[in-house]
């Protein structure tokens, strides 16, 4: 464990210490929209950069576009990558991009901070109850309606909705309408990075010449970032299970950014740089097995079954959410488990 993993900790820790009271004035239960046609311009704060926590936006994105049709939505992020994730929610009016490094871009940092403060909103939604930026940028805004993310009564923040990162701000979301008269649903959208007929066909064309087209295809991943990484000799044990246990299945390898395999290259492989490229690969296989990373959520997006391997994080607020998708505790079930569960998605 590094010393600066050591230091983030502490320092979120404070951080979430000293801001648990912000936004206390703006209770979700004391709100009541009075009519849909009043949320016109919304706001989403997420100030993350990482691939996975921003794909979780997008059930929120779904359920703003299903409730609110005619609103614009600002959508205040940090990195790069938001217009490549969001470019075809065509409610996403403007993506503000915050620095991931603001001591390197302190103008661009306070640029983007005079924009937040400037604007006018009707809704503003903080989409990570657990972020104190989140919730500081949340109470400098000038909006009507403020969600902080918190949920006052204490049984439904046991509810798995309210639990993950995926569904958490859509589930605060639904009970202010609740309390405000407006029919909500029952299910909560899957992600969904909303890939087009010609994204699909590149991507089956990309599927095409790496694969056996006469087999279906398991998809795995074998990377991840620090220690949610399995080791090279437990996924050398795992690739020849599933080898022996789906003959039928052709396995291929996405391979990450780092363009490294813990399997050193024993399958077919496919790399790209482009997310939207890899999730349209993803697509044209039956399932994708991975350690908790962005690219686990990525091929959820995609909308085929994901399976999420966990050993470290927690997997009920980060599993992949949505098409049939699960999380297994690699701790406490064994690969006999593993391998149960996968079958059962194929068959199912």
């Amino acid at each position: 464990m590094s010393n600066q993993w050591k230091i983030n900790k502490y320092r979120r820790r404070v951080m979430q210490k000293l801001t648990e009271n912000v936004g206390a004035k703006h209770r979700l239960t004391k709100m009541q929209i009075k009519e849909k046609a009043e949320i016109k311009n919304i706001l989403l704060i997420r100030p993350n950069h990482r691939l996975g926590n921003l794909l979780m936006l997008t059930p929120l994105l779904q359920e703003i576009e299903t409730v609110f049709p005619a609103a614009k939505v600002n959508v205040f992020i940090k990195g790069t990558i938001g217009p490549v994730l969001f470019k075809e929610y065509t409610s996403v009016d403007k993506i503000v991009q915050l620095p991931r490094k603001p001591f390197k871009q302190l103008g661009l940092y306070i640029k983007q901070l005079f924009f937040l403060k400037k604007e006018k909103y009707d809704l503003v939604i903080n989409a990570d109850k657990n972020s104190s930026s989140g919730k500081i940028f949340t109470q400098l805004t000038r909006a009507t309606y403020k969600i902080f993310g918190t949920i006052e009564d204490e049984k439904l923040s046991l509810d798995s909705a309210f639990v993950h990162m995926a569904t958490s701000p859509v589930f605060c979301l639904r009970q202010l309408l609740k309390q405000s008269g407006i029919e909500t649903s029952a299910t909560f959208p899957a992600l969904n990075l909303k890939l087009t007929p010609d994204e699909i066909e590149l991507g089956k064309k990309q599927w095409e010449s790496v694969a056996d087209t006469s087999k279906l295809t398991l998809c795995i991943f074998t990377f991840a970032t620090g220690t949610k990484c399995y080791s090279k000799s437990w996924w050398d044990v795992f690739y020849r299970r599933l080898l022996q246990e789906f003959p039928a299945y052709q396995i291929v390898e996405v391979l990450p950014v780092e363009n490294v395999s813990q399997i050193e290259f024993k399958a077919p492989s496919f790399y790209s740089k482009d997310v939207r490229e890899i999730a349209a690969f993803f697509y044209h296989t039956e399932i994708f097995i991975g350690a908790d990373s962005g690219m686990m959520h990525l091929a959820a997006a995609s909308g085929i079954p994901t399976v999420g391997l966990f050993s470290k994080t927690n997997s009920a607020k980060y599993k992949p959410y949505g098409n049939r998708s699960m999380a297994i505790d690699t701790n406490t079930t064994s690969q006999d488990d593993w391998i149960t569960n996968i079958k059962r998605i194929l068959e199912s």
